[in-house]
């Protein structure tokens, strides 16, 4: 991209790279996956997230307290039903681009690239999820 720029980045602080790598980490996991992906279009209950990941109700919330400690995710309780959405704008972007990324593996045209999918993932989430609280 930058192939004839002389310009250097500064590498990046040691705590700012462990960060990303616990980001990637929790990505290694194909039901993280799929719930982070589902939580793209907005908020859900953990039934609702078992039921779309295909996993019980008990290894939906133990994968989303990872997710809600690595600060992917972020959750509120509603008597006693607990709703999940994506803790920022950049999740959903991480995702999404990830999965189109994958795309690119396969021998055909990604959906992407045909228009069967929005070019970038929808702009609903909503509140001070939206914000820059973290570096």
């Amino acid at each position: 991209m930058n192939a004839g720029s002389n310009v250097q980045k500064t590498p990046l602080p040691d705590d700012q790279v462990d960060l990303a790598v616990e980001v990637f980490r929790m990505l290694a996991d194909a039901t993280r996956v799929q719930i982070l992906y589902a939580l793209i279009d907005g908020e859900l209950s953990v039934s609702e997230l078992a039921e779309r990941a295909g996993k019980a109700p008990a290894s939906t919330s133990q994968h989303l307290a990872k997710l809600r400690m690595a600060r992917l995710v972020r959750n509120r309780r509603e008597g006693t039903t607990i709703f999940y959405r994506l803790d920022n704008d950049h999740v959903a972007r991480l995702i999404t681009d990830a999965v189109y990324n994958a795309e690119h593996a396969g021998p055909d045209t990604p959906s992407h690239h045909r228009g069967d999918q929005p070019a970038h993932p929808p702009a609903n989430l909503e509140g001070p999820a939206d914000e820059h609280p973290r570096p």
